[in-house]
């Protein structure tokens, strides 16, 4: 059974940086591709990056890129989330999910699997 366990989120200020983790279990992901997603309060979960398992290519959605980083260590099934120069729109919950039929996870439809989510909130 697949498990996704996100953590690393909290408060920061406007300006500030967090890391995201999503530590991977159950199998071994060679084929498929990690995304990130985020839901506020009272709006639908959007991607916001996501990569390929094994060759480790990136995208991102637009208005995060140039601040945030998605990047994996496979010894440690475990993918990141670089988050800098965030802002209080950014506040939501955040969600690793895997996907196994896709290059690039970039609708929740798209996904097989998910985590419980880690809060992201920004102060401004």
């Amino acid at each position: 059974q697949v498990r996704l366990v996100e953590s690393g989120g909290g408060l920061v200020q406007a300006g500030g940086s967090l890391r995201l983790s999503c530590a991977a279990s159950g199998r071994t992901f060679s084929r498929n591709s990690m995304g990130w997603f985020r839901q506020a309060p009272g709006k639908v979960r959007e991607f916001v990056a996501g990569m390929g398992w094994s060759r480790g290519f990136t995208d991102y959605v637009d208005i995060v890129k140039g601040r945030y980083i998605n990047s994996r260590d496979s010894t440690k099934n475990t993918v990141y989330l670089q988050m800098n120069n965030l802002n209080p729109e950014e506040t939501a919950k955040y969600y690793c999910a895997l996907a196994e039929y896709v290059l690039i996870p970039k609708t929740t439809a798209s996904c097989n699997f998910w985590g419980q989510g880690t809060q992201v909130t920004v102060s401004s």
